[in-house]
């Protein structure tokens, strides 16, 4: 489907430059001289590149539709995954580039999403969060619990991010697989 160069947003997957690629980020601006744009900031879903690139309401862009089908991740070995599809119970290995930077945040038995273009498998989407837990950051400071600062952590699986100061060394917590921000303490 051909869309305005303007009209697409995060989340959408275009076809450009001979690639596949899922928009991350938009910016529109309007100059002082000349129309406006709408800047993107891409994805690229063969190799996980990214990209910014200016489009001009004028443009026209091709928007791919996404067909999204359950698995559940097995196991990896760093180079690939190891996923089965939920309705046939078949095994299907992907390469670990299509996870992009979420793929620490990929646990054994975690429900994921294959996002396909057609027949041909461009993403794996993990859900929005994951619980891990705080291997190592600082000491509570006394007073300091009241404050909205923050302190450094490095999760269970090697990610670092930044946590509230009352959290301390095992404590477990819900993270956003994107960014691997803390959202909350998780539940027991």
């Amino acid at each position: 489907m051909r869309i305005k160069g303007n009209e697409a947003g995060p989340g959408m997957v275009i076809e450009h430059l001979g690639s596949i690629w899922r928009v991350v980020r938009k910016q529109a601006v309007r100059t002082g001289k000349g129309g406006a744009y709408a800047q993107l900031e891409l994805r690229n879903l063969e190799n996980g590149s990214k990209l910014n690139e200016r489009f001009r309401a004028a443009e026209n862009l091709e928007r791919l539709y996404i067909e999204g089908r359950s698995y559940q991740y097995l196991f990896g070995d760093g180079s690939t995954v190891t996923l089965m599809d939920t309705t046939t119970y078949d095994q299907s290995e992907f390469p670990a580039a299509m996870v992009g930077d979420a793929l620490p945040f990929l646990q054994d038995g975690m429900d994921v999403t294959v996002e396909y273009a057609g027949d041909k498998p461009v993403a794996i989407r993990l859900p929005d969060t994951a619980v891990a837990v705080i291997t190592e950051t600082e000491a509570v400071v006394k007073g300091q619990t009241a404050s909205s600062s923050f302190k450094p952590a490095v999760l269970d699986n090697g990610v670092r991010t930044m946590v509230p100061p009352h959290v301390e060394t095992g404590t477990r917590v819900v993270v956003n697989t994107l960014d691997g921000a803390y959202v909350e303490r998780a539940k027991s």
